[in-house]
């Protein structure tokens, strides 16, 4: 189905008749090929798409370009989470941050996000240039207090992403919302979190988490 959004169904029909003896069957044969629309190439994987979260997205867009204070994020509440979560990476492969930003919305409050889809949300508003809607999205987990404790994976591409895109405040304050959720510090997430911090300037939270990174693995982990 997703290649049928993103391709030009060409059908070269070659038919061939053959005059032949009475009694002898004629055969034809019909060539049907199929080539791409664009230089986009096809999804990949995970990104297959349903009808219902193509029609989606092409009414999504369709609004959007027509009155932008309008669009009809319902269609996406009727969706599954895996054709939403399909709808969403999509959406933000084409640099359409904007509506990825509704659709996000939408997982969030049908589902809930897992810390990966916050950080691939970063990593697009940073590529697009949004360094202010990065600093809200993270004031909106602030409020909502969105740290698992094990999200370790997602917490270490959300805050990997964050400081590639030089966002201080934010980067601090998911630190402030590790520690309040108890989170126990992974030893590389570690690692990350305080080179990042000592490079903003922030040096006495990155020792703060030196030290419980070498209370918790003593005789592992050196100081950089």
């Amino acid at each position: 189905m997703a290649s049928t959004a993103h391709s030009n169904l060409t059908l070269f029909s070659n038919s061939t008749t053959t005059t032949a003896a009475p009694g002898t069957n004629i055969r034809r044969t019909t060539t049907i090929r199929c080539g791409p629309r664009d230089n986009r190439g096809p999804l990949l994987k995970g990104r297959i798409l349903s009808i219902e979260a193509i029609q989606a997205i092409q009414s999504l867009k369709r609004a959007h370009r027509t009155d932008p204070s309008n669009l009809p994020t319902h269609l996406f509440s009727r969706l599954l989470k895996a054709d939403l979560t399909a709808a969403l990476k999509e959406l933000l492969r084409q640099e359409q941050c904007a509506l990825a930003a509704r659709v996000f919305s939408v997982i969030r409050s049908e589902y809930g996000a897992d810390l990966s889809m916050y950080g691939e949300m970063v990593v697009a508003l940073a590529r697009n240039g949004l360094t202010e809607e990065i600093d809200r999205l993270v004031d909106e987990m602030e409020t909502e207090g969105l740290i698992r404790c094990d999200e370790t994976k997602g917490l270490l591409r959300l805050v990997k992403a964050l400081i590639f895109a030089e966002r201080k405040e934010s980067t601090v304050r998911i630190y402030g919302m590790m520690k309040s959720s108890g989170y126990e510090m992974d030893e590389y997430l570690g690692r990350v979190l305080s080179k990042g911090l000592r490079r903003f300037g922030e040096g006495e939270l990155a020792d703060e988490i030196d030290l419980e990174l070498r209370r918790l693995y003593r005789g592992i982990f050196v100081k950089p």
